[in-house]
């Protein structure tokens, strides 16, 4: 039996007011799974991000990527979950790392030095350009969709040239 999990988003922001609500409603989630080492271990980060959950009523929970990993397969069937990294590289640790992803939308990836624009809010690098198409050679349907019902670019070779 594995983890209920609807969707994986990569957002360099983690949970913010369009992730926690507007996704968290779209997808029927009942619980947003931040898998990150960083936030896993700060407690501001969390407390910022859980005020954001609770205004879409779902639960939500910080676990570095290699708890996720150990404990996803132990999941409630009740529980739709939302899963949020924040990178590329993370996304395919989870994967490599058995965790039963199915759905990667791939949100926002801020330009920082070396990046190059995909679209207005995704910006890649040679390692995240790797790690997407290793996703998405998986077989995991892989697309960049800023919000709910907005254009999809489906993720592959063909997007980076």
């Amino acid at each position: 039996m594995s983890a209920n999990i609807l969707l994986t988003r990569i957002d360099n922001r983690l949970v913010h007011g369009q992730v926690g609500v507007t996704w968290t409603k779209s997808i029927g989630a009942n619980l947003i799974l931040v898998a990150n080492d960083e936030a896993a271990s700060n407690p501001l980060q969390q407390k910022l991000m859980s005020t954001t959950a609770d205004s879409s009523g779902a639960g939500i929970r910080f676990f570095s990527l290699e708890k996720t990993i150990k404990i996803i397969n132990r999941a409630a069937d009740r529980q739709k979950i939302f899963i949020v990294v924040k990178t590329p590289e993370d996304a395919r640790k989870l994967v490599e790392g058995g965790v039963p992803i199915r759905e990667i939308n791939v949100g926002n990836m801020h330009f920082s030095q070396g990046k190059k624009e995909v679209t207005k809010k995704v910006y890649v690098d040679e390692n995240d350009i790797k790690s997407l198409l290793f996703l998405s050679n998986s077989g995991i349907d892989v697309y960049i969709e800023d919000y709910p019902g907005d254009k999809k670019f489906p993720v592959n070779e063909n997007l980076f040239k």
